[in-house]
This record gives structure tokens, sequence and C-alpha cells, in this order.
């Protein structure tokens, strides 16, 4: 397999993404043409070290919970656009989640010891830092932890300074993530960067505070402290905003293409279809997955409702429950929304 070597300095790649980000930038201009070319190839450039830090991932996943999720991922060229443009004085060069991966363990105390092989560790790999926000949760309501490493190794030098984000989750925390990117797909809210309809960002906050206090963790930031009272709230938006019906009729039908034992996966949602097409590539087709993946992008720039990215997980079994958002997939988190009502329902506040 080749990995693609970014030629470009840093200073080129500052000044494509600041060509991209620019309001008015028209992906058909030739200048935003060669500024996309930079970025994509200093995108591509982060394939090695994600490749070597989502390996040490698995593998000590693994040791913490044998059932693990593991996945990887590189930032989609929207994702990029939008996060230049919503925080205006980074440069592309110190963005820190171009190169993703993530571990999805049973259990919040899971995702606390697999922490702590991290920062137990002698790692050939500099540690760059540590976002707990499971002791200070997002008031979005985004609970996790968030490692931030940057690659290094004096075999390859041509990578080092690459930075990789490694996401670590419970499987609640993760089902509430995929809730969260699943209304905005079919929505456009931008609820996962804070913003979109107020009930629903009310809701979400609940209902990570709800899933915090299973979890006997911190509650997100202006929620209630009382046990009871979030029940309740929960309860009631639900009612109000639809939440299970509207979660449930976002269900995608799939349409696969190519071969099953792949190691790559293209993902794209087609929110008008309400319909996700999955193609396969074998390992020593990487650099054909990821011709298609930069070609499918520039195509789809300008179809409202089109999500695409290319992943790599270790089966297809596991590639819907890493990535249960392109399925529009939520039965997880509808099942503890449920047990939410459930338990509000249960309040006699005339008593």
């Amino acid at each position: 397999m080749t990995y693609n070597i970014c030629p470009f300095s840093k200073t080129q790649i500052d000044k494509a993404g600041s060509k991209l980000s620019r309001p008015k930038a028209s992906h058909e201009s030739s200048d935003v043409e060669n500024a996309i070319e930079i970025i994509n190839s200093f995108r591509a450039a982060h394939n090695f070290p994600l490749l070597i830090l989502r390996i040490v991932l698995a593998t000590r996943a693994r040791k913490i919970d044998a059932t693990a999720t593991v996945a990887q991922r590189l930032k989609r060229l929207p994702a990029i656009e939008a996060k230049l443009r919503r925080l205006s004085s980074m440069r592309l060069t110190q963005m820190e989640d171009i190169g993703g991966c993530r571990a999805v363990v049973r259990s919040c105390r899971m995702v606390r010891r697999l922490c702590r092989l991290y920062t137990k560790s002698r790692m050939k790999h500099q540690r760059f830092h540590i976002v707990d926000y499971l002791t200070k949760p997002r008031d979005t309501g985004y609970r996790g932890i968030h490692l931030i490493q940057t690659y290094y190794r004096k075999s390859k030098p041509q990578y080092n300074s690459l930075k990789i984000e490694i996401q670590l989750r419970s499987r609640p925390q993760h089902a509430w993530a995929t809730a969260v990117e699943t209304v905005d797909a079919f929505t456009g809210q931008g609820l996962k960067d804070g913003n979109g309809e107020a009930q629903w960002q009310r809701f979400f906050a609940l209902m990570g505070t709800y899933i915090a206090r299973k979890d006997k963790g911190n509650p997100v930031p202006n929620t209630p402290t009382d046990w009871q009272m979030v029940n309740h709230e929960i309860s009631s938006l639900a009612d109000q905003i639809h939440v299970i019906e509207r979660l449930e009729s976002y269900r995608a039908t799939l349409d696969f293409e190519g071969i099953r034992d792949a190691r790559f996966y293209l993902l794209d949602l087609d929110v008008p279809k309400n319909e996700t097409r999955i193609i396969g590539f074998k390992e020593d087709q990487f650099e054909e997955a990821q011709e298609f993946y930069v070609a499918s992008e520039k195509a789809l720039a300008d179809e409202p409702g089109r999500d695409v990215v290319l992943v790599s997980v270790g089966s297809l079994e596991s590639l819907k429950r890493a990535y249960p958002n392109y399925f529009a997939d939520t039965d997880v988190f509808i099942g503890i929304v449920r047990e939410a009502i459930m338990a509000g329902q249960d309040i006699d506040y005339e008593s």
C-alpha cells in the first residue's frame, strides 16, 4: 500500500485553507480548485499516522473490552471548510481532527480505563493533550474523551507533526452523538456545533445529563441536577417535538456495491432519497478508494443533503456499529429515550 506524502509547505497549506473558507468561495474557480488539491494532499498524508495510531487504539481497546468497535476516517472536505469558517482564527495546519479514529466500549468506566492506558504508557508518539468531556461535558450534551496525538517517528520524518484525534466513547455516549448527527443530516440544524432549534438543543443537553447520571458522571451545564426534573423535562420535550417518531422516520435503506470483505468503505448518505450507498474496497485498492472519495466529494459539493465519507473498519458487521448515523440508525438512542420517558411519566407532581 502506498501512502501519500504532502509536498506542500505549511504556508501553502494554510493559504489553501484560507481560500477554501472565504465566504464566497466557489469550488469551480481555479483558485479554489488549486486550494482543494493542496488540502486533499495534506489530508491524505494523515493516512499513514492514522493507521499506526488506530492499530495501537484497537490493541488497547480490546484489552479493556473484547467487543470494542474501532474505526478510522479522514475529515470530510465540507467539514474542514465549515470548521475553518466557524473558527476564523484557526489555520488548517493547526486542525487536530483531520485524521481521526474512535473506540466505542461498553461503559463509561471502560472509557476511563482505556484513557489511563494512554496516560501511563511510554508512547513513541508524543501526546499533545487530552480533552476530557466526561469531567466537563459540552453545553450541547456531548460526552467522551478526546486524545490529540502528534505523530513522531525518526524513521518516518515526513509524517512528523501531523495530529490525529482519538475519540473514546461508551456505547450510550456514541448513541447520543449518532442521534445528533442523524438529526443534523436530515434537518440541517447544526446541533453538533451548538446551533439549531432551541427545543432540540435542550432535549439533547438533557439526554446528555440523563446518560451522565447513569454513568455517575457530571451533568451537562445548565441542566437540572434533580434526577426527577431531568426525566420529566425529557418526557415533555420528546412529546412536543415528536422525537421518537422523527428518528424512526429517518431510517435509511441500503444500496451495497462491491466486495463485502473490504478494508475500506465509502459511505454516501442521500438524505432526500433516505438512502445510503456503500462501496467496498480491498486493502490493495486503497489508492483507488482515495481517488474515488475525492471525486465523489467534488461531484456532490453542490448537492444539498448529500454526505460522503471514506472509512476503515475491521469488518462489514462493525461498519454499522461505528457509523450508524450514515444508516440513520438511532435504535440504541431511541431505547435510552424511551427509558427516560418512562421514568419521567412515573413522576406525580401533584401529590
